[in-house]
């Protein structure tokens, strides 16, 4: 191991709350060190095509995953149905993704990241052109959920491929332009069905991003170089339920999976319900504005990107500190009744969230000894149960107590991040006294 891996992996257990040694973060690769290393670095072979396919990967598996999201009081409206019943058609694709993504890791490490990434967006695109013809809520939920559950083979598969693909020192960056995808595929997606949808419904609106994701997955496939470090592992149950086992006894896992749970939380109640509040007084915006309003996912897009940096200038630990202050006061911000300050509460709650998120699955990725796409899917299925959760938490609290409800909600869930982040703290600073 040479000096900047060891350097990178003291980082991760002491920013991130933990003080025990870290394991090589890819095992499977061969050793770092001068030429001997195959793997891709930035500007080296390979690695602009890869950035581009797995940021085409995010902005479908984004963009079909939420995109319904945008369009929740039309959806309503058609079905005669209320904000909390609307709301299940995001529930059910980040719920499907949730309890998919680890099954669909084990299949990752049996069949290699690269198919089960290409089938997953086949399966996922294919359910996209039959959801606009839907004839009702029940059967637009279950085709959301199947959606949701082939997506599941997207983000666990992602990460690994990354992990074991690209340098260590490489890793936050590229797992930061795959999160910016993300929040690209979640900004236009949102965007495009705004206005598709004042002019031509809901249903056309999510027909044309079936559409677009269909030529991601394309050019996905095209672009994305064959893994070249990839070990094939076993799918055998008990060997899965050990390695689980294995990831879930870890503190410092346990605390990147609640911390990435709790950030989503915030972000799917307050990217679920900012539609019924824009539409509604004092606002009263057309569907076509409000659909413009996810443009501020751009921020999204830059502060993933910048992830790397920011843990660089900050250690991990000052980076989530940030990241959940800058999510808290774009949360509390957002409660004035000033359509420009909530706009600027939304910018700083996505900056918030998608730095917070960049930086704990990079380093769930660096943390993980062995197993890796189970260690990456269990973060994934704890993130989307909180996007679930925020989701459907999220509207019951705008019934019941309006904007205010929701951002009550959030705020729970970021003073829940910066608990689990300081006690991580204390622990690591308590194991360092008992080693001295």
């Amino acid at each position: 191991m040479t000096p900047a891996d060891t350097g990178a992996s003291t980082v991760v257990g002491a920013a991130s709350g933990s003080s025990r040694p870290s394991a090589s973060p890819v095992p499977s690769a061969p050793p770092v060190g001068g030429s001997c290393d195959t793997r891709m670095t930035p500007g080296g072979p390979g690695y602009r095509r890869m950035s581009l396919a797995l940021f085409l990967a995010g902005v479908a598996t984004f963009a079909l995953l939420y995109s319904t999201q945008a369009l929740l009081p039309l959806i309503s409206g058609d079905m005669g149905v209320t904000a909390g019943d609307a709301s299940w058609t995001v529930a059910a694709a980040t719920g499907g993704l949730a309890l998919f993504v680890l099954p669909m890791s084990a299949l990752s490490e049996r069949f290699g990241r690269r198919t089960v990434m290409t089938v997953s967006l086949a399966v996922a695109v294919t359910v996209g052109l039959l959801v606009p013809f839907a004839p009702s809520l029940p059967v637009l939920v279950a085709l959301r959920a199947v959606q949701g559950a082939a997506l599941a083979g997207l983000p666990a598969s992602a990460t690994a491929y990354l992990a074991e693909e690209v340098t260590p020192r490489a890793l936050v960056t590229a797992i930061g332009l795959f999160v910016a995808g993300n929040s690209v595929g979640g900004m236009s997606g949102r965007v495009i069905t705004g206005w598709v949808a004042q002019e031509w419904g809901w249903r056309i609106a999510v027909g044309v991003i079936g559409l677009v994701a269909v030529g991601c997955a394309v050019a996905f496939r095209l672009l994305l170089p064959r893994p070249r470090h990839f070990t094939r592992g076993s799918l055998r149950p008990r060997v899965l339920a050990r390695t689980v086992r294995g990831h879930l006894a870890d503190p410092l896992l346990r605390r990147l999976y609640a911390i990435g749970a709790l950030f989503m939380t915030v972000f799917g109640g307050v990217y679920t319900v900012i539609g019924y509040r824009l539409t509604e007084a004092p606002f009263s915006l057309p569907q076509g504005i409000v659909g413009s309003i996810f443009l501020v996912y751009l921020v999204g897009t830059v502060s993933a990107s910048a992830a790397g940096r920011l843990v660089g200038r900050l250690g991990r630990r000052g980076a989530l500190y940030l990241a959940g202050g800058t999510t808290a006061a774009g949360l509390l911000l957002s409660l004035a009744p000033s359509l420009p300050l909530v706009l600027l509460g939304l910018v700083l709650i996505t900056a918030g969230f998608f730095a917070g998120h960049a930086v704990a699955s990079s380093a769930v990725s660096k943390a993980a000894a062995h197993g890796r796409a189970q260690a990456s899917a269990l973060y994934q299925s704890a993130y989307y149960v909180g996007s679930s959760a925020g989701s459907t938490v999220g509207a019951t609290a705008f019934h019941a107590g309006g904007w205010a409800g929701t951002v009550g909600v959030g705020v729970l869930a970021v003073l829940g991040v910066v608990t689990i982040t300081v006690l991580g703290s204390r622990a690591a600073r308590r194991q360092v006294v008992a080693v001295a």
